[in-house]
Parts: structure tokens; C-alpha cells; sequence
């Protein structure tokens, strides 16, 4: 299968830089495996809606952008996040105002590294376009190569920016190469050859860093495919799953194109089409609908038949849903994300243990991400001249996964009977008033209650 897959990466997309490369031109060993390349480009395909299977009458149905989403959505909407510096917390605000799209591709190729520019711009950069060096014994990227491509007629170039932290010195180096190849790196050149790069340092360096100058995220899934500390795209474990998916969609569309009524019509109901010598048509009736053919008329001479054969549409359905419930199960989801609602909870139990494993997935992605994120926060303080600004960071999560909605309100009324919530921040929040609206409305309840 691996074969197939390299063959077929290397046929349609632009393949990621070749690691051989990073380690030839810099002399150093990288922590990722052509394996481990092959198959994040892999996950890249199926996240754009190619994958190798979906040729011919096979189309994707997209799940790993739903599932990808999926998971996105619910850790960034239970995430409440600040810095008590408010120049810094305004900085990390615009800096992460993209950070639930980007989240989605991090998930679908493993990891994301959140690398700022410069005052609140940041880059967000996917495992597809950087080579991990090394790791320190958190699991936390420390060196790390970011590969930028240009081409230019028939040259292509490339440049190697390398982020090193070392017994808290941080060393940033850029190289720059030209070749005839984008797999190829080719000779080096001067950084000054492209007008973009002539003014980045070769080498700069800065002492003092207890951290890394950006944000790491990885997917809290154990890499079994070369055991590297790379990370693991979300659906990993359901490529198999995705490909029934997509192929059993594909049996659906052609059950409902094959088995469209349609009229059999003898030769002699049809008339010639003027101007066009030798068709035929049907006179002012349905192109779809009516087809001719030569039948032989029957023994009261009709000159129409109907062909409307029955549907198999309720098995493939059932088919259809059964893969995408063994999806959900592999992929961590709840019973119910990605197949029919109407066939989801069969007992209290098993709705149960499956919001508990989508609850346990979605808590091991929000604490790598709340890693990222301070280290994020710490290399935009470095950038900005803040790092001893005295500055904290609070990132805390609700759990409104195995906390259903009326348990909430329940939970909220009896912090309004004991005064640790205000009615009005109540009426806000579950009945979707503004402030000004919800105070009123408290304001009103209580001039009633009066009279």
C-alpha cells in the first residue's frame, strides 16, 4: 500500500521538500523518516478532497475536513484564554483571530507551529513545509528548519531558516540555494540574490530563552508509523473507514443515476428533428424521461413502455452509515458527528462511553494546544520587548461535552441562589440577550414581583 501512495504523491502535488535535502545542505540529522514525509503528504491529499481513491466515479465526501472541524470547533469554542498585560493581551488576540482554521489543518497533518513576524503577525506553519531537527524530553520542538520555495522562470530556490535552541541560546540561520529542482537543493547562493531575502541575517543569536521563539502543537496520538515524535494526523487511524465512505457514497449516487424512471419508445412514436438527418425525437416530450428504442409492440400495440426499477437506496444508506459509525469510533468522535442522528443512541450507555472518548481526545488536544499557546505568548513577549513585563497567561476549558445544556442551566440557577453569578449574566447566557437587554429584563421581573 505504501508503494501505491508514494507512486500516487508523487504523480499529482507538489511533494514537501525532501529532508535528505535539510540534512546535506546543513550537515545535521532531522527527526522525520521519507516514510513519515509520504505520509503527511498523504493526509494532505485527503484533507484537499484527493485522495488516491477518489478517481473516476469515486468523489470524496470531505469527512476529514468534518472531522477536522469537528474538533477544532469544540476546543476553541470551550477556550477562554487572556494575558493580564493588556498591551500583550492585544498583541495575542490578533495574532490567534486565525487560529480555528489553522487548528483544522494542524489536526489533519499532525502538527502546527505558530512562528510570529513581528509585533501581532504570526505564521502558521503545518507539518507539509517545516523538518523537525530535534525535540527536547517534553515532546516540545526546540530545532527546528522552516523551508520557503520560490521559482523564478526555470531556477528554482530555496532558503533554510533554521530556529536552534540550545542551553537557552537561540540561533537563527538562513541559507539560501538555487537549483534546477524543486526536489533538489541545489548549490548556495548569497541571500541577497532574491530582493525578498537580502535583508535577513545569516546568523543572529540570543541568549537568556527558556523557551523556543514559537508555539508548537502536536496531536496527542502516538506515532506508530515510524515512531518518531512527529505528530499523527486525526484520522489516521480511520483511512480505511474514509475510503468505504467515499466509495459507498459513490454506489448511492450511481443507484439513484442508473435507476431513473425512464419511457421506452418505439421507433414509430418518434419523428424526425428537421435539419438534422437520420435522429429522431419525441414530439415535445421530456428528453430525460423518453428514450427511444426498436420494441416490438405487444399484442394491444403500445408503443410506450416504462423502465422504473426498484431502489436499493435503504441499504446502501444503512451501509453508508454503518462505515461512517466505525469512523467515528476510530477517529474518537461521538456516535452521531458524522453519521445519521436517527440511528444513533440504541442505549444510555453506549451514547455514554462515546461522548467520554470524544470528551478524552478533545481534553488531550486542548492541553497540547494550551502548551502551544504559552509558548506562543512567551515568544510574542520575546518579540515585543515584554518577556519581563511580569506578564500571565490564563487558558482554561469548559466541559460542555459531558455536561448537557440543562445540567448547565440547573448548575448556573444555583449559582444565582447563592450569589455567585448576577440573574442578568444568567438571562445573557442562556436566553442570548445582550447586556443591556438582559439587565432591563431583571429590572421588569423585579417591578412585578413588587407590585
Amino acid at each position: 500500500m505504501l508503494d501505491g501512495i508514494k507512486a500516487f504523491v508523487k504523480g499529482v502535488i507538489n511533494r514537501m521538500f525532501p529532508a535528505k535535502n535539510v540534512e546535506q545542505a546543513l550537515k545535521i540529522e532531522t527527526c522525520i523518516s521519507s516514510m513519515m514525509q509520504t505520509r503527511i503528504e498523504l493526509w494532505q491529499r485527503m484533507y484537499s478532497g484527493m485522495a488516491p481513491w477518489c478517481k473516476g466515479y469515486v468523489k470524496s465526501l470531505r469527512k476529514e475536513q468534518g472531522i477536522c472541524t469537528e474538533f477544532a470547533n469544540i476546543c476553541l469554542d470551550e477556550m477562554e484564554s487572556n494575558i493580564s498585560v493588556e498591551e500583550l493581551d492585544q498583541i495575542y488576540k490578533m495574532a490567534t483571530r486565525d487560529l480555528n482554521e489553522n487548528l483544522q489543518s494542524g489536526l489533519a497533518l499532525g502538527a502546527l507551529i505558530i512562528k510570529p513576524l513581528g509585533g501581532d503577525k504570526v505564521e502558521y506553519v503545518t507539518a507539509d513545509r517545516f523538518v523537525p531537527i530535534a525535540y527536547d524530553e517534553r515532546g516540545r520542538l526546540i530545532d527546528v528548519v522552516f523551508v520557503e520555495n520560490q521559482k523564478r522562470g526555470e531556477d528554482y530556490y530555496h532558503r533554510l531558516e533554521r530556529h536552534s535552541l540550545r542551553d537557552n541560546i537561540l540561533t537563527i540561520t538562513n541559507n539560501a540555494y538555487i537549483s534546477k529542482s524543486e526536489d533538489d537543493i541545489g548549490r548556495e547562493i548569497p541571500l541577497s540574490r532574491l530582493d525578498e531575502w537580502k535583508n535577513l541575517p545569516a546568523t543572529i543569536s540570543y541568549a537568556g530563552l527558556e523557551k523556543p521563539d514559537f508555539g508548537y502543537y502536536r496531536n496527542p496520538i502516538k506515532n506508530e508509523i515510524d515512531r518518531s515524535p512527529c505528530g499523527v494526523s486525526i484520522f489516521e487511524s480511520g483511512i480505511d473507514q474514509l475510503e468505504s465512505v467515499d466509495v459507498q457514497n459513490a454506489r448511492l449516487k450511481w443507484e439513484f443515476e442508473s435507476g431513473e424512471r425512464a419511457i421506452n419508445v418505439s421507433t414509430a412514436a418518434l419523428q424526425p428533428i428537421v435539419g438534422e438527418e437520420g435522429r429522431l425525437e419525441t414530439p415535445k416530450l421530456d428528453k430525460r424521461l423518453y428514450r427511444g428504442l426498436n420494441l416490438d409492440a405487444g399484442d394491444d400495440g403500445d408503443l410506450y413502455k416504462e423502465w422504473s426499477p426498484e431502489f436499493r437506496d435503504i441499504s446502501i444508506i444503512n451501509g453508508l452509515n454503518q462505515f461512517l459509525r466505525q469512523l467515528e469510533f476510530n477517529v474518537s468522535l461521538s456516535y452521531g458527528d458524522l453519521s445519521d442522528v436517527t440511528d444513533v443512541d440504541k442505549t444510555a450507555t453506549e451514547a455514554k462511553i462515546a461522548k467520554k472518548r470524544k470528551y478524552n481526545m478533545v481534553s488531550a488536544i486542548q492541553e497540547n494546544l494550551k502548551d502551544c499557546l504559552e509558548d506562543l505568548v512567551y515568544a510574542l513577549a520575546f518579540y515585543n520587548a515584554k518577556l519581563h513585563s511580569g506578564y500571565e497567561f490564563n487558558c482554561t476549558f469548559k466541559d460542555s461535552i459531558l455536561v448537557d445544556d440543562e445540567t448547565e442551566r440547573q448548575n448556573d440557577r444555583a449559582d444565582v441562589s447563592l450569589g455567585a453569578m448576577q440573574l442578568w449574566e444568567y438571562r445573557m447566557k442562556h436566553y442570548a440577550e445582550d447586556e443591556e437587554t438582559a439587565k432591563k429584563m431583571v429590572v421588569q421581573q423585579a417591578d412585578v414581583i413588587e407590585d
